[in-house]
């Protein structure tokens, strides 16, 4: 088998945006599984779940810090190799991931495996928009975060459920296991174009000198934290909240990919039609579903709703986001894709966080809902404040 060396008919382009969306899928289950085998982690290893929280904020850690700085490393390569080293380093760090005999380890294994994630989407995204045309920007993120999404769906329901049956060890060598296979795709149809090349560090650097870019960030991991502030204490909440038993995790999983999956297949279109748009409209869907979330989690059918509208809400951001980003330092597309995971994953450490700080303050396992609400807030106001700002600049000019 041999790597394909085109990249300009129909049929290699689908092919190769299928590679990146299953490596995609794979990190997503990874990260997402995560939070559906907690109850596990704190049952194996005997700590809190504040404490095996830290291994999910470890892995959020991980990809802030490694996607600017892998970025850097990888600037001048191919993005077809570079792709295939962060994907090997994926795999590696998920094997650590289930040899860990201690939360001590496992944290460290998360931080690693998480260092490769950002600058996969970074890359991945940058590949994709070359392949398709900027027209189609919005879409080809969207088609590659599709992987992502569906991980919720069938990815990581299938790996909580198997590390119940399994043992959670199970879950991560599962991961690596499908790693392997999507890395031998992305050997395959990533083609050898000339498009693909990579930039120089200082071109890519240039980009950190964009006011807009670092607002975008800002705002990407203030506001969208709400969603891990609910996700990493989900499975807590349908067994302690709504009493549900431990079989109705996968499910309510699978209910928030289904919503991330159709939330983000219709913010890919928001983001090549109406651009800043989808953002509005995403925050102000998420404020209210988590209201509402907040009065009903004792509801075992309003927890599964609600579950499908954060997420789905949520994923209406995400494209736009990306692609807003990508515009206001298009001298520097792949550190600014990277960078914009890693303030996603920053909104990862910092809900899971402030989730974890509710729950040991007393406040019940319904308070991270509430936080994140606050978030999210914030993140709004400072969005709409910058197009104030915004234009503001431009009468004056």
């Amino acid at each position: 088998m041999q790597p394909s060396t085109s990249g300009t008919t129909p049929q290699h382009v689908a092919l190769a945006l299928l590679a990146l969306s299953l490596g995609s899928f794979c990190i997503g289950t990874t990260e997402f599984a995560s939070m559906g085998i907690l109850p596990l982690i704190v049952s194996d290893l005997q700590v809190s779940i504040p404490t095996a929280g830290h291994a999910i904020s470890a892995y959020a850690i991980g990809v802030v810090t490694g996607a600017p700085l892998l970025t850097m490393a990888g600037a001048r390569l191919h993005r077809r190799p570079f792709l295939l080293l962060l994907f090997f380093m994926f795999i590696v760090g998920n094997v650590l991931s289930a040899l860990a005999p201690s939360i001590e380890w496992l944290i460290v294994a998360r931080f690693l495996t998480g260092l490769p994630h950002g600058c996969y989407f970074g890359a991945g995204v940058v590949a994709g928009a070359h392949l398709v045309g900027k027209s189609k920007t919005g879409r080809a993120v969207s088609l590659i975060l599709l992987g992502l999404t569906v991980a919720n769906i069938i990815g990581a329901p299938a790996a909580t459920f198997a590390g119940q049956v399994l043992g959670w060890r199970n879950t991560y060598l599962l991961v690596a296991l499908f790693g392997v296979v999507a890395f031998g795709c992305l050997w395959r149809w990533l083609p050898k174009s000339e498009a693909l090349k990579g930039n120089p560090v200082s071109q890519e650097l240039h980009g950190l000198k964009t006011p807009q870019a670092w607002f975008l960030l800002l705002i990407i991991a203030i506001g969208t934290s709400s969603i891990f502030a609910v996700y990493t204490y989900i499975g807590p909440m349908v067994t302690d909240v709504a009493h549900l038993p431990a079989a109705m995790i996968p499910v309510a999983l699978m209910t928030f990919g289904v919503g991330m999956t159709s939330g983000n297949l219709l913010g890919g279109y928001l983001a090549d039609k109406y651009q800043q748009k989808g953002i509005i409209i995403g925050f102000c869907c998420v404020l209210i579903v988590l209201f509402i979330l907040g009065l009903t989690a004792s509801s075992s059918w309003m927890l599964l709703i609600c579950m499908f509208g954060i997420a789905f809400s949520s994923m209406l951001v995400v494209p736009s986001m990306q692609v807003q980003i990508m515009l206001s330092a298009p001298q520097a597309p792949t550190l600014m894709g990277a960078l914009t995971h890693a303030a996603f994953n920053a909104a990862n450490a910092l809900g899971a966080w402030l989730g974890g700080i509710t729950i040991t303050a007393g406040l019940g396992l319904v308070s991270p809902v509430w936080a994140g609400l606050l978030m999210t807030l914030i993140g709004l106001v400072i969005f709409l404040m910058r197009g104030v700002i915004l234009r503001r600049h431009q009468l004056r000019t």
